[in-house]
């Protein structure tokens, strides 16, 4: 008779210590190495252990060798700004904080909008009013492409609905769509070509600054998003309706037609003009502020 067989009572818990010691000791060994590391010996890793790992990808634009200077090369992509003493808010919203939340408030979704147009200007003083935003070491990561001519307009419609098609039948879940029912969203996307402008927001991994180095914009999509809040508020407060898209799988798409460079990425896209008379929106609430803040 084989032994092992025979004795196989023996010889499981043995093989079964050995392996859990193996496996413990496998696990540990990277966590040792880490911990061996002193930090902030390699540039690129500290920046990327400080970055939203969304962040991270852009950093790949960026080469080890541009990002590992000496002490004494490193240049400041702000270098020789000056600063002076701050007197504090000196603009405020007519009404105070109340009406301001009355304003906010009043924003809805939009997804039917009027052939009513829309000065230029107004669209031009709320991007305007968005790149106040602040951003990560002041680089102003953004760029906003408003789009009125029809025929592009109708390009963009045409490549997001492709892919929304999919989306909704293959790559979103059954919870997803399901979810989406009730808010009556499918993948036809007809406001893309009956709003006045669509504005198509785009994050900057990087930019060149005057020497032809490479410039990390930080916490690009943070920076972008912020910007994008101020915007909005910013056509709520000219009277103008809105609508926050964030089309799946169509960045690369849309960039390439609007020849935007490589180191930009879609992040939304904003149909924006006047709501049509028989617009309809859900009848959903907000939650109240008590489940919102937490004081300490």
């Amino acid at each position: 008779k084989n032994i092992i067989i025979e004795y196989w009572q023996y010889f499981l818990p043995l093989i079964t210590l050995g392996f859990s010691i193996f496996l413990l000791n496998f696990i540990r060994k990277p966590e040792q190495a880490v911990k061996s590391k002193k930090p902030g010996t390699n540039t690129k890793e500290t920046l990327e252990r400080d970055l939203d790992p969304s962040e991270i990808e852009s950093t790949k634009g960026v080469k080890d060798d541009e990002l590992n200077y000496d002490a004494e090369e490193l240049t400041a992509a702000l270098e020789g700004i000056a600063h002076r003493p701050y007197q504090g808010v000196k603009i405020t919203f007519p009404g105070g904080v109340g009406n301001f939340y009355e304003m906010a408030n009043d924003r809805r979704s939009v997804r039917k909008y009027s052939s009513r147009p829309v000065d230029w200007s107004t669209i031009e003083k709320c991007i305007h009013a968005a790149g106040t935003g602040p951003s990560g070491a002041h680089t102003e990561p953004w760029t906003f492409c408003v789009v009125s001519d029809m025929e592009v307009k109708q390009q963009i419609r045409e490549i997001i609905e492709q892919e929304e098609y999919t989306n909704y039948a293959q790559r979103m879940s059954r919870q997803w769509t399901t979810d989406l029912q009730p808010l009556r969203t499918n993948y036809i996307k007809e406001y893309l070509t009956e709003a006045p402008y669509l504005v198509l927001v785009f994050k900057q991994g990087y930019s060149y600054r005057e020497d032809g180095k490479k410039k990390q914009h930080y916490y690009n999509e943070i920076s972008v998003a912020i910007s994008v809040g101020i915007l909005l508020c910013a056509f709520q407060s000219a009277g103008l309706n809105s609508l926050v898209t964030t089309p799946l799988n169509c960045g690369p798409a849309l960039r390439t037609l609007l020849n935007r460079p490589a180191q930009e990425k879609l992040l939304v896209l904003l149909p924006v003009g006047y709501a049509a008379d028989d617009c309809e929106v859900p009848d959903i609430h907000r939650k109240p502020v008590d489940e919102i803040l937490v004081k300490y």
